[in-house]
């Protein structure tokens, strides 16, 4: 047995041996103990990025990765992978007597974070001054290789014409054309894995989610989303996305930061058959958890029932109708009104405690 009061026992050197990586509590300080080939490591369990737990992570030759979002640092120095061995995390000296792995805590280095550059999405949320703002998200997933006329996407560009003539600035984003990857669960590891910008984006340069991202918490002051139905619910790729937006409500959650604020937003939803209060419920929930603000009478819509599976008459029932045409131009009037009248009262909140939703901070 050692001598010396600062060496603290951490556990039995067969049962670290049989695990690779596993998380120890030793006088408070938690730490990541790792065992390759016979030789032990002991660095701290806290990453550098998020504070993700590296001794619940996994060995990368003797690199230990953080499970949140891939970090790396090494096993025994506590330095980051090559390229980025500025990043560091402090590790301990370690050795084993009488079987049992000891850790000197009092000699423990110094944790070093590498400056890495703010990501744009980070900056401060700040209506810029100008005209009125409107952004047109389109979830059809129909090959771009071979269009066919779309019933959501001809009442979207309906509704953005209309926001033009009243003096608006339009974008539309067609998530058909946008790479992005699917949303990775990280809320599901923990809500504190899950950040604003998302991690993703963060972390992959190519992701294009951060096209709605930025036009949804930055730029719009009202959004309209447009959907057709299947099976009776939204497109599979509006889903992706609104897997992806976690983040956005997230930020209430573990920071008490609203992203969105002033913000309006408004539906279309077209479907050959029924189900289109349900498809409007799910849409109205999950953007009033966002934090954006609603019209009266929210959404415009169109179906024929379950009945009708003549979908070729529906296209043109549609693409003719100047009542559908009609009631999305009145739609987006309807957002950018009430958008303009929440800009000049600016009375929502930029923080808000909601009951029942705080995030557990994680004990480190």
């Amino acid at each position: 047995m050692p001598n010396d009061e600062n060496w603290v026992d951490v556990g039995h050197a067969d049962d670290f041996s049989a695990t690779p990586v596993k998380r120890v509590s030793a006088m408070n300080v938690e730490l990541a103990v790792s065992c390759k080939d016979g030789k032990f490591g002991a660095v701290s369990n806290v990453c550098n990025h998020v504070g993700g737990p590296l001794g619940e992570g996994r060995l990368d030759g003797d690199y230990i990765v953080c499970p949140w979002h891939n970090w790396k640092f090494h096993r025994c120095s506590g330095l980051g992978e090559p390229g980025f061995e500025e990043d560091r995390i402090p590790a301990f000296p370690v050795k084993v007597e009488g079987g049992r792995v000891f850790v000197d805590l009092e000699a423990g280095t110094k944790r070093q974070k590498k400056p890495h550059p703010t990501h744009p999405l980070a900056r401060e949320v700040k209506r810029a001054p100008g005209r009125l703002r409107i952004a047109g998200i389109s979830t059809t997933a129909m090959d771009g290789a071979n269009p066919r006329f779309s019933g959501s996407d001809h009442l979207l560009d309906h509704a953005l014409s209309a926001a033009r003539d009243l003096q608006a600035d339009t974008r539309l984003i067609t998530l058909n054309a946008l790479k992005f990857r699917n949303c990775e669960g990280y809320y599901s590891k923990s809500a504190q894995a899950c950040t604003w910008p998302c991690s993703i984006t963060q972390m992959d340069a190519d992701d294009q989610m951060d096209q709605v991202y930025e036009a949804l918490v930055h730029w719009a002051d009202a959004i309209i989303i447009a959907t057709p139905i299947r099976w009776g619910a939204a497109s599979s790729l509006y889903f992706k996305m609104a897997e992806r937006l976690n983040c956005v409500q997230n930020a209430v959650t573990i920071r008490n930061r609203v992203l969105i604020r002033n913000k309006v937003a408004g539906f279309i939803i077209v479907g050959g058959q029924d189900n289109i209060q349900s498809v409007a419920g799910q849409m109205l929930g999950f953007f009033a958890e966002l934090g954006f603000i609603f019209p009266q009478f929210p959404y415009i819509a169109h179906s024929r029932g379950w009945s009708h599976e003549d979908m070729e008459c529906n296209v043109e029932i549609v693409r003719a109708s100047k009542e559908l045409a009609d009631g999305a131009a009145m739609l987006a009037k309807r957002c950018l009104d009430l958008a303009e009248h929440l800009i000049a009262r600016d009375e929502a909140p930029s923080a808000i405690e909601r009951g029942g939703r705080k995030a557990h901070a994680m004990t480190t």
